[in-house]
Order: structure tokens, then C-alpha cells, then sequence
């Protein structure tokens, strides 16, 4: 049976227009999810990997995203955070509204022709940096305080701000395979979250495949067309990312990190890292260590 968790009910209220909130949690959900509605992120706090339609990669604090209906999403912390003694915590700023927000006959208006065509390319996802991320995190803020009609003007405000934007990028560069069905979406959910719990542990091929009740000749297959790489590709950026964050503790040996990370050999450990990133740990650790 389909997790509950992904088939969301409506994420704003029947009296409201759109819906904005502050959430503080130990950390983020960690459902492999999507809703109707448009969704508008700016994580203050946390990190961890994201997966945005078939787009796997890092965040951290300022990371914000705009997303649209019926995309599948999820940003997962790392381990750390979901362990009994963890003193982590995260959070985020979320927008949601309606596809319906402006009605059809408002869309076609001149005026609104660059929004639409916005909105339109959201379903690749789209992440926000520099100077647009910094003028929309602080009218975020301000818009969690201010109700009304001046509460809309303000979202009007933020939306022209990201149309008008050249510091925008989109997440996915395939829109055909971000079209999960359902099942699917529970398939992904139930195979990241056993990764993410298990990948400083050998993971077996077999072990994934039986868990989407599938071959291992299928899944291979079928995790290539819908996360647009392969599933060794996926477990070592998930490894990699995880020792990034590791290797910023100067008090964590990188003997200690790749062990951590699922690697048992060090010298095998260098070599993925170094695929992935273009740097040795090391390296990686040093220059870290002197830009602070």
C-alpha cells in the first residue's frame, strides 16, 4: 500500500490564498514526497542531500528552491541528525500556493506572460543563489508577519523578484523523467531511505533491487532512466557528500571519515572522493581550513 505520507492533503488553508511557515524541527521530513502545489523553500538551518525530481545534491543553510506541482522532492539531513543523543536541529521558511493562484484569462495577459513562462519551467525545479536569494530570504521573513492584502502584494513581490532574476537555475535538465506515478514515488522513497540509513555499510545491488521488488537487471535500468544515474553513481555522491561535511572537523581523521562513509579502504575512498569533487580529502580539507 502507497505510505499515506506522499498523497498530501491540501497545504493551505480553505480561507487563504497561499500559506507561509516557519518550521523548527530536529529535522526535515524525510518522505520522498509531492503535492499540487507550488513550493517556494529557503532552509535556514540543516544540511544534508536533496533529491529534486531526478537531481541529487547537497545543501546547507541559504539553500532555497522553487518547485512545482506535483514535482517530487525531499531533503534528507545526515544521519546525525536522526540520531537519539543529537543536539542538530533545522529550519526552514515554505511558501505554498496554488496552480490556481491567477486564474487563465490573468495568465494570458502581457503582463504576466514572463511569470507563466516561469511558472511553466518549475516543474524542473529551480534554485535561487546570490543577490535574488538574499532580497527573497528577507521578504520571506518579513512575509511571515504581515497578513492581508499587503501580505499578497509582498508574494507578488517575491515572484517578480525570481522572474526578473539572472542568479536562477534550473535542477533537472530532463522534465520527462521527473513524471512519477505514485507507486514510483514510493519505490524511490523506500530505496533512498534505506541508503541513507545503510550507506556506511556495504550495499549490495541485490539488496536495493529486492527492496523495489524488481530484478537486479531491471533496477539497474529502471534507476538510470529515473534518476538520470546510475544506482553506484547515487550511493558514492550520498557517501561523498557525507564525508564533505565530516571533513570540515579538523578533530576527524580521514582514515576515521572513510570508514564512516562506507569505505574500508582509504585508497579507494581517495579515488571516489576525488571523482566526484576533483579534490583529494585532504586537499579538501585544507582548503576548507583556510577559507575560514
Amino acid at each position: 500500500m502507497l505510505d499515506k505520507r506522499v498523497i498530501s492533503k491540501s497545504l493551505i488553508p480553505e480561507n487563504k490564498a497561499f500559506s507561509i511557515k516557519r518550521i523548527d524541527e530536529p529535522h526535515f521530513d524525510p518522505t520522498f514526497h509531492a503535492h499540487p502545489e507550488f513550493q517556494l523553500s529557503y532552509v535556514i538551518k540543516g544540511e544534508g542531500n536533496r533529491i529534486v525530481g531526478n537531481s541529487l545534491q547537497p545543501f546547507h543553510a541559504n539553500d532555497m528552491v522553487f518547485i512545482g506541482p506535483n514535482l517530487p522532492h525531499v531533503w534528507k539531513n545526515h544521519l546525525s541528525y536522526f540520531k537519539k543523543d543529537s543536539q542538530l536541529d533545522t529550519s526552514v521558511i515554505v511558501i505554498y500556493f496554488h496552480n490556481n493562484f491567477f486564474s487563465e484569462e490573468i495568465y494570458g495577459k502581457a503582463e504576466f506572460y514572463k511569470l507563466k513562462n516561469f511558472f511553466n519551467k518549475s516543474n524542473l525545479g529551480i534554485e535561487i543563489k546570490g543577490e535574488t536569494r538574499t532580497i527573497i530570504g528577507e521578504m520571506m521573513f518579513e512575509l511571515l508577519n504581515t497578513e492581508g492584502l499587503e501580505s499578497i502584494i509582498l508574494l507578488l513581490k517575491i515572484l517578480d523578484t525570481l522572474v526578473i532574476s539572472t542568479t536562477c537555475s534550473y535542477i533537472n535538465e530532463f522534465d520527462e523523467a521527473i513524471n512519477y506515478k505514485e507507486a514510483e514515488t514510493e519505490r524511490i522513497h523506500k530505496v533512498y531511505d534505506f541508503v541513507i540509513k545503510n550507506f556506511d555499510k556495504q550495499i549490495r545491488l541485490e539488496q536495493v533491487a529486492e527492496i523495489a521488488n524488481m530484478t537486479s537487471t531491471s533496477f539497474s535500468r529502471y534507476f538510470k532512466t529515473r534518476l538520470n544515474k546510475s544506482f553506484s553513481d547515487f550511493l558514492k555522491e550520498i557517501r561523498v557528500n557525507y564525508a564533505c561535511k565530516l571533513l570540515k572537523d579538523d578533530s576527524i581523521s580521514i582514515e576515521m571519515i572513510s570508514y564512516e562513509c562506507g569505505y574500508p579502504s582509504i585508497t579507494n575512498f581517495n579515488k571516489q572522493f576525488k571523482s566526484v569533487i576533483g579534490l583529494q580529502p585532504r586537499q579538501y580539507r585544507d582548503n576548507f581550513l583556510n577559507i575560514i
